[in-house]
């Protein structure tokens, strides 16, 4: 009945889709106005709609002529007309959903008529991608549009200084990664001058690749974080320790599935006779776990983690002695990002790399939280649905499928499953070998570097046999009829070919510098490209070549003299002639069946493989995709491996021979479903923790920023230390008490501390019939006395400027430490469960309660500093600038964010006199041991190489 239903009536998706047809054809029928609108005329326009805004329009009574305007302007300016579907893709991005369209859409044009139209507000538009390529690409390409239509638009990259990124957030559309609006709002909250603030609001935001963004980067917070004590040996002693003791495997317990490992009770027996024959258990304790030890069980897992679930070449790589970790989602370097609570320490002691110190939480933001302070957010990829729910529930987003533009003709066949890796790798090689010589291009996905180099080194030693082929049919004889007839009946004539060797790119986090050339020449006739999944988010794949990246790549090739040399003919020329060339090799490769993409094993993640499929048939463009699957990878090993791999013997499945079946790709499904999901509650469940400190960071940021707007705080400063005093009078000197019970000597030596006052408060006790109120209001007038005196000595303007810096100071110190305290407390939250108690309602309780006592410890610190600063006149040297790192999750470019590129025409002086955030082009790859480059004979980690 339901199926019925919906084959009468459309599924929920496209009925809200189609309800959009309307808008996009009253946008049509303004297409004739706008065309006859000149330049100057169709620039005005936006000076028009401000008005009508000003004068009380909404936004949706200018939606469709603002559409009608994007739409010619781009026209004029790009040559590129929105299509029917692209405007639809605006609609939903303009009305706060995901828009979820097909690779070689043009999602990148689709943004532009949302973001014109709630620019016209004022307020600022952030368009997030997920590098900083794509953001200045982008920004630059569209920044036509809107600099055509009288809109300024601006770039944030990963080296600006502030005063530019001040610049770039008050332009009308703001361009970025998420990871450093997120770190700008972090730093924002760092200042002590509302004038360094570069952000200005977060009213819209449109999220490309917004599955990338918001689900795979969403599973570790933006953190703002300084060094801590060096526990270089402990780290070492550990590691060792570790890799003794899992020689035998009964003294740990390996669950692969969550991703969990722990001792066994013979392991924990061995481990505590190791460290105790060391020496290395705390004093006057008999046993591991006892309390003084809590830190070295601690570090012995973390070194029991790094030593078994994670693997070099898989999970990180050693570069230039470093531990650059490798995202599972994407497969590129995530450099400058490291693993928290000691894991990154012991995975450096595994590898035996220089070992970096723990890091200190000064500030962080989980992405959810971060993008959810939008007033409103949308977003649009290729790949969203499978995680609707996830995009419903966290960020009140609904997802919709935009139709193609030209019809799909990528045929999906079914995956190809086979016994062992050996025998999977030989197939492949086979079918790569195969589109070789047929001049098919192909792009092989591997879910690793390890695998995408063992693929590497198996086609280079590959000795291939092609026979004559009539039919591109007879290659898949195992193929589903439907989709065979959607190939047609060509015939694809193959001369006998044998050989060794196949020529091909590899592009994966060692190989990421040339990832754009890589991927602009993946659709050439022949060409063999072996990627990890970071393959061309944001990049088409196009048939015959990239134009744009070829003209790119040949003025490179000339030289920068040369190349500023060329004239404009010259260069018009030079693209024609390019064109010509790739209109002739997209011929033969659509002749040759269209890329086929080929997937080495199947993702935990749908959305991971789907993106690798939507590499081929863009728009409308044949091609293929198949998956090559043995019982030894990971997801299968894991979920299915041993029961698939008993059934293949009982069917007597013999050597280089697969099994295809619908039923097996549904299985595999379920496997990556009941995955996904469980990802999903885990990411779910941090949500909920983080909610907690979420409520409270806003409360401080927000006050925090009331302090810096305020002229004058004495007013706050004066109740802060009457609330003191109130405090230290009500701990010693209780309400209601007999004066025998209070604690007289304790008070006094609590003004000695906290206020600098030597007060007589024996005396006063001493007198008859004197109540603590009495003894409150000499220790307050005094205190007020003692401040008076302190203003007329500084002066009214040097009172506020100290006030205000002591205040900010202490809130920011007060916070750092409050942030550790629940770090702590997260750590050991979810043991109240054995107690039959919520950890979650826990969590709140216990992080009201500490809340407080930052309040509390506020007023008395801030107090205590103002009431006993010594004061000097005397010129004091400019203090050192607090030195932090900045945790950056940039899964996508590789690149050290944090690293500002400067030019290397320095003298030594110059360079001496860096700040130590700057470093030259080059510096990076300096080893830390080493003498720093700017001549200081310091080694460079205690030089300018202290932030890397």
């Amino acid at each position: 009945m339901l199926a019925f239903a919906k084959s009468l009536f459309g599924s929920a998706n496209e009925r809200k889709v189609k309800s959009m047809s309307g808008r996009v054809s009253r946008i049509n029928a303004l297409e004739p106005k706008m065309k006859a609108l000149s330049n100057e005329e169709l620039a005005h326009q936006t000076v028009l709609f401000r008005e009508r805004l000003a004068n009380g329009a909404s936004l949706e009574s200018l939606l469709e002529e603002a559409f009608a305007t994007v739409r010619e302007a781009a026209w004029r300016s790009l040559g590129q007309r929105h299509y029917d579907v692209q405007l639809t893709g605006g609609l939903i991005l303009h009305e706060g959903g995901i828009a979820e369209m097909r690779t070689g859409e043009g999602k990148t044009l689709v943004a532009t008529a949302p973001v014109y139209l709630n620019a016209l507000l004022g307020k600022g538009v952030h368009l997030i991608t997920v590098n900083d390529y794509l953001a200045k690409r982008d920004a630059e390409t569209m920044g036509r549009v809107y600099r055509f239509l009288g809109l300024t638009t601006g770039v944030i990259v990963s080296s600006m200084s502030p005063p530019a990124r001040k610049q770039a957030y008050n332009s009308d559309i703001t361009y970025g990664t998420n990871n450093e609006f997120g770190f700008d709002y972090l730093r924002d909250n760092l200042v002590y001058n509302r004038q360094e603030m570069v952000q200005r609001g977060h009213h819209f935001a449109i999220v490309d690749e917004v599955d990338s963004i918001l689900i795979d980067e969403a599973r570790t917070p933006l953190i703002i974080s300084g060094p801590t004590e060096d526990r270089s040996e402990l780290y070492k002693v550990l590691d060792g320790l570790t890799k003794e003791l899992i020689t035998d495997p009964e003294t740990f317990e390996l669950d692969e599935k969550q991703r969990q490992v722990l001792l066994s009770e013979l392991g924990s027996e061995r481990l505590e006779d190791m460290l105790m024959a060391g020496g290395y258990l705390a004093e006057d304790t008999t046993g591991l776990y006892d309390a003084a030890n809590v830190s070295l069980v601690h570090h012995a897992n973390q070194a029991l983690r790094a030593n078994t679930l994670y693997t070099a070449n898989k999970d990180y790589i050693v570069k230039d002695g470093e531990i650059i970790l490798i995202d599972e989602f994407t497969g590129r370097m995530m450099q400058g990002r490291r693993l928290s609570e000691g894991l990154h320490q012991a995975i450096e002691a595994k590898e035996g790399v220089a070992i970096q110190p723990e890091n200190q939480t000064l500030a962080s933001v989980t992405i959810q939280n971060y993008f959810r302070m939008y007033e409103k957010l949308s977003g649009m990829t290729g790949t969203a649905a499978t995680e609707a729910s996830e995009f419903g529930d966290i960020y009140k987003m609904d997802v919709l499928e935009v139709p193609t533009h030209r019809a799909i003709k990528r045929v999906d066949f079914d995956d190809e499953v086979y016994r062992t890796e050996a025998e999977k790798f030989k197939a492949i090689a086979d079918q790569v070998a195969a589109c070789f010589v047929r001049g098919q291009p192909i792009l092989v996905g591997t879910a690793s570097i390890e695998k995408s180099e063992q693929l590497s080194d198996f086609l280079d030693k590959y000795t291939y046999r092609v026979e004559q082929s009539r039919t591109l049919k007879s290659q898949y004889a195992s193929a589903d009829k439907k989709e065979l007839a959607k190939l047609g009946d060509e015939a694809y004539d193959i001369e006998f070919t044998s050989g060794k060797g196949i020529k091909h790119s590899v592009l994966n986090a060692r190989h990421h510098e040339n990832e754009a050339y890589i991927i602009a020449d993946a659709g050439v006739p022949g060409a063999v490209t072996i990627a990890t999944n970071m393959a061309g988010r944001g990049t088409d794949i196009q048939l015959g070549g990239n134009v744009d990246l070829r003209v790119q790549k040949w003025l490179e090739e000339l030289g920068d003299e040369a190349a500023a040399n060329v004239t404009n003919e010259q260069l018009l020329a030079k693209k024609a002639e390019i064109e010509a060339q790739i209109a002739d090799s997209k011929q033969k490769a659509l002749a040759a069946g269209g890329l086929f993409v080929l997937g080495t094993e199947r993702h935990e993640s749908r959305r991971i493989d789907n993106q690798l499929r939507g590499r081929t048939g863009r728009q409308g463009d044949p091609g293929t995709s198949k998956f090559y699957l043995s019982c030894e990878d990971d997801l299968m090993r894991i979920f299915a491996g041993d029961r698939l791999n008993a059934m293949m013997k009982t069917l007597g499945v013999e050597e280089g021979e697969a099994i295809t079946h619908k039923l097996l790709n549904s299985a595999i499904a379920t496997a990556q479903k009941r995955v996904e999901q469980r990802n999903y509650e885990i990411r779910k469940n941090l949500l909920k923790y983080d909610d907690v400190v979420n409520d409270q960071r806003k409360a401080v940021f927000e006050q925090r920023q009331e302090f810096m707007d305020s002229e004058d705080l004495s007013e706050l400063i004066s109740e802060m230390r009457e609330d003191t005093i109130r405090d230290l009078v009500d701990r010693h000197l209780p309400p209601k008490a007999y004066a025998e019970q209070w604690d007289v000597a304790g008070l006094k030596d609590s003004c000695e501390k906290l206020l600098g006052l030597d007060l007589p408060i024996e005396d006063w006790a001493a007198e008859e019939g004197i109540a603590n109120e009495e003894i409150e209001e000499r220790i307050q007038k005094t205190a007020a006395d003692t401040m008076a005196q302190r203003l007329d000595l500084l002066g009214a303007d040097q009172m506020k400027a100290l006030e205000k810096n002591f205040l900010l100071q202490m809130i920011d110190m007060q916070w750092r430490e409050h942030l550790m305290h629940l770090d702590h407390l997260r750590a050991v939250i979810g043991l109240r469960g054995y107690g039959q108690r919520d950890p979650l309602n826990e969590y709140k309780t216990e992080a009201f309660s500490l809340f407080e006592t930052l309040l509390i410890n506020l007023r008395h610190n801030t107090t205590r500093w103002l009431m006993t600063v010594e004061i000097r006149f005397q010129g004091q040297p400019d203090p050192e600038p607090v030195q932090f790192e900045e945790i950056h999750l940039d899964p996508t470019t590789g690149e050290n964010t944090l690293a500002p590129q400067l030019t290397d025409d320095l003298t030594t002086e110059q360079r001496e006199k860096l700040p130590h955030s700057a470093l030259l082009a080059g510096w990076e790859a300096t080893p830390r041991n080493g003498l720093c480059p700017c001549g200081s004979g310091k080694k460079f980690k205690h030089c300018h190489g202290a932030l890397i």
